[in-house]
C-alpha cells in the first residue's frame, strides 16, 4: 500500500552512507521519499582481478565518499545543514571499506551537529522496499515477512517481524555466496567479470535441463541441520569438473548450455528454502534483495513458485536492490520515527555484524 504524500514528505531528512563492498553509495530520503540515489562503483578496478580486492574497495571509497555526497546532496536539492541525521553501513562487510564510511559519516555528522545513526547492511537491503526509485512517496512494508537477500557478499534468509526492532536470520551460506558463485562459474568459462550479469546473459540462449548440477543442502539428511542455510562451493566445483572432463576430452563445452544449467541450480535452491520459510512460518510475503535479484531467472522462478504457494512476493526496483545509500538512509529514517536514539560516536566497523543488531 502506498505511503500518504504527508507522511512521505515530512519525516526526518536523512543522508545515508554505504560502503560495504565496492560500491560507494550515498543515498538521501525525506520520510520514505527517495531525494537522490548516487553510487559510484569501483567495479571495473576490480574486474581486472577477477574479484572484489579489499584494499582497493576502501581506497576507492576514500577518493569517491566526497564527490558522491556532493553529488547527491545537488540531486536532492538540500543544504547538509537540512539533515535531520547521518546514517551509515557498520556492518557487515569488508572491515576496510566499512571503516572509510564509519569513519566519513562520523566527520560529517561532527561537523554538521547532527546524530549519527550506525546500522546494519542486511536489514537497510529490507529497508529499501519502503523506496520508490521515482522519487514517488513510497510504500510501507507488509510484515511479518520472509526476506531473501541475495549479493556477492551475502545470501541470508530472514523472518522480519519489525523492521526496526525483531529480525532472525533463520539460514545464511556456510561458505560461497551466490554472487562468489556467479563469478567463480563465470571465470571457469571464460566470461568476465562481475560473473553474475554475464552468466544470465549467456544463459539465455542455453538449456537449463541440459546437466543436472547438484542443489546443495537440499537433502533430507542435510535439511535437518541446514534447512534454511545455503552451499554453493559444491556447485561451484561440479560446473568446474564438468567442463574440466569436457576439455579433458577434446570436446568443446556447451557455454550457454553450463551457464543456463549453473544458475537454474542456484535458483532453484535459494527459491526453494525461501518458499518453505514462507510455508513453516505461516507468512504469506517474500521480500527480495541484494544485486542477484537482478538475475533474471532469480525473478522468475520467485514469482512462479510465490504464485504456486500463495505467497506474496515483493520486489524493490533494481536500482535499490544492489548496495546502496538510500536504503541505509530510509532504514535510519524508521529507525527515528519509532524513537531509537542515536549512535553516538563510540562505535566501530564490525564486519561480522549479525542482523539481529538493527543498530549499533
Amino acid at each position: 500500500m502506498p505511503v500518504d504524500e504527508a507522511t512521505a514528505a515530512d519525516g526526518p531528512l536523512v543522508l545515508g552512507i554505504e560502503s560495504s563492498c565496492d560500491e560507494t553509495g550515498v543515498g538521501i530520503v525525506r520520510g520514505t521519499r527517495l531525494l537522490a540515489n548516487v553510487i559510484a562503483s569501483s567495479m571495473d578496478e576490480h574486474a581486472r582481478y577477477g574479484g572484489v580486492v579489499p584494499e582497493v574497495a576502501a581506497r576507492a571509497h576514500l577518493e569517491a565518499l566526497q564527490p558522491t555526497i556532493t553529488e547527491a546532496v545537488a540531486t536532492a536539492g538540500i543544504r547538509l545543514a537540512d539533515l535531520d541525521a547521518v546514517a551509515v553501513t557498520s556492518g557487515p562487510g569488508l572491515a576496510g571499506a566499512l571503516m572509510v564510511g564509519v569513519g566519513a559519516a562520523k566527520a560529517l555528522a561532527v561537523a554538521l551537529g547532527k546524530p549519527l545513526y550506525g546500522v546494519n547492511h542486511l536489514v537497510g537491503h529490507v529497508g529499501a522496499d519502503l523506496l520508490d526509485a521515482d522519487g514517488g512517496p513510497g510504500r510501507e512494508i507488509e510484515l511479518p515477512t520472509i526476506a531473501l537477500l541475495v549479493s556477492g557478499g551475502h545470501t541470508s534468509l530472514l523472518h522480519v517481524r519489525s523492521l526496526t526492532d525483531d529480525v532472525e536470520l533463520l539460514g545464511e551460506t556456510i561458505d560461497d555466496a551466490a554472487g562468489e558463485a556467479f563469478d567463480k562459474v563465470a571465470r571457469v568459462l571464460g566470461l568476465p567479470y562481475p560473473g553474475g550479469p554475464q552468466i544470465d546473459r549467456v544463459a539465455a540462449e542455453g538449456d537449463p535441463a541440459a546437466i543436472r548440477f547438484p542443489r546443495g543442502l537440499t537433502l533430507p539428511k542435510d535439511l535437518a541441520k541446514h534447512r534454511y542455510d545455503f552451499s554453493f562451493s559444491g556447485l561451484k566445483t561440479a560446473v568446474a569438473r564438468w567442463v574440466e572432463r569436457r576439455e579433458d576430452a577434446g570436446e568443446p563445452v556447451p557455454v550457454a548450455d553450463v551457464a543456463a544449467s549453473f544458475r537454474e541450480a542456484v535458483a532453484d535452491v535459494l527459491l526453494r528454502k525461501a518458499i518453505a520459510a514462507c510455508v513453516d512460518r505461516d507468512v504469506p510475503r517474500l521480500l527480495l534483495g541484494g544485486g542477484v535479484v537482478a538475475n533474471a531467472r532469480v525473478r522468475q522462478l520467485a514469482k512462479e513458485r510465490a504464485d504456486a504457494a500463495g505467497v506474496r512476493l515483493r520486489v524493490p526496483a533494481l536500482s535499490l536492490c544492489t548496495d546502496n545509500g538510500a536504503m541505509i538512509a530510509a532504514l535510519a529514517v524508521q529507525r527515528i520515527v519509532a524513537g531509537h536514539a542515536p549512535s553516538g560516536l563510540d562505535f566501530g566497523a564490525d564486519s561480522t555484524l549479525p542482523v539481529t543488531d538493527i543498530q549499533v
